[in-house]
């Protein structure tokens, strides 16, 4: 990753968060201790954040304190060819007709360009996934109510009653924090809580995921390993993993990068 590639994504995680620790920004950007203790160092005399013991703040912080998830704009950055192919493979599962949950999120809005065509009836908290597909697709959007989060362009709302309990998914289609042992992880309550509403509502759960979702953790469960019907990775993902899915008697979906890339010029030509 270019310098000025890693600056962007610093500076927007220390937007989002009070303090943001080294190993985090080291998660974010793929690049070593070293190189972001330096990036921090040089955008701290460029007055740009304040340097912190272990980390870095933001100079002048937001008043609004935004849920506890990256920006999307900075997930949008990460192993994109492999979500890309994972949200080829999603679509592939669905028929024209089919009422589906999408939930927000950088994999899941890659899951709009092979929607376009489709018919189905979606309902999504992402705001970018809906003004997309009614921008490019014939597909029925339906939203829920509440308040749109600009960070992570996410619909959410505090109350029981946001029109999601009338609406029947055959599959809900999300992506997560981690997935582990004991199930699909959060990283802030209020995603948990609008996300296990929307769970709710649909037959099956397909959970979007690259392979190094597996190797993290988050403090709060979603929803345990029972739950999931499908899971769609990449190629990167280890054994282990895999006969982790396998012992749970989840449906394994493993997306190819080079496949999904071939598809996408045929679409082209």
């Amino acid at each position: 990753m270019l310098e000025t590639e890693r600056h962007r994504i610093i500076l927007s995680a220390v937007q989002e968060r009070p303090v943001v620790t080294v190993a985090d920004l080291c998660a974010l950007t793929g690049a070593s201790e070293a190189t972001v203790r330096r990036d921090i160092a040089q955008l701290h005399v460029s007055k740009k954040l304040r340097r912190v013991r272990g980390g870095a703040e933001a100079i002048a912080p937001p008043q609004f304190v935004g849920i506890n998830a990256r920006p999307f704009a900075v997930n949008q950055t990460i192993n994109i060819a492999q979500k890309r192919a994972i949200a080829q493979a999603a679509v592939d599962l669905c028929e024209d007709g089919d009422p589906i949950i999408i939930n927000g999120g950088t994999t899941t809005f890659q899951m709009v360009h092979p929607l376009t065509t489709k018919r189905l009836q979606v309902f999504t908290n992402s705001f970018p996934i809906a003004e997309h597909l009614l921008k490019q697709s014939k597909n029925t959007v339906l939203v829920p109510a509440g308040a749109i989060y600009r960070e992570q362009n996410i619909i959410l709302s505090p109350f029981d009653e946001d029109g999601s309990n009338h609406f029947y998914a055959r599959r809900m289609f999300m992506g997560c924090r981690g997935l582990g042992p004991l199930g699909l992880m959060e990283g802030d309550p209020l995603l948990v809580q609008a996300e296990q509403k929307l769970i709710d509502q649909a037959d099956e759960l397909v959970v979007l995921a690259d392979s190094s979702k597996f190797r993290q953790r988050s403090s709060l469960l979603l929803c345990p390993l029972n739950r999931i019907h499908t899971v769609i990775t990449d190629d990167g993902i280890e054994d282990r993993a895999a006969q982790m899915l396998e012992a749970a008697e989840i449906r394994l979906i493993v997306a190819e990068k080079g496949t999904n890339d071939r598809r996408n010029r045929a679409q082209e030509e």
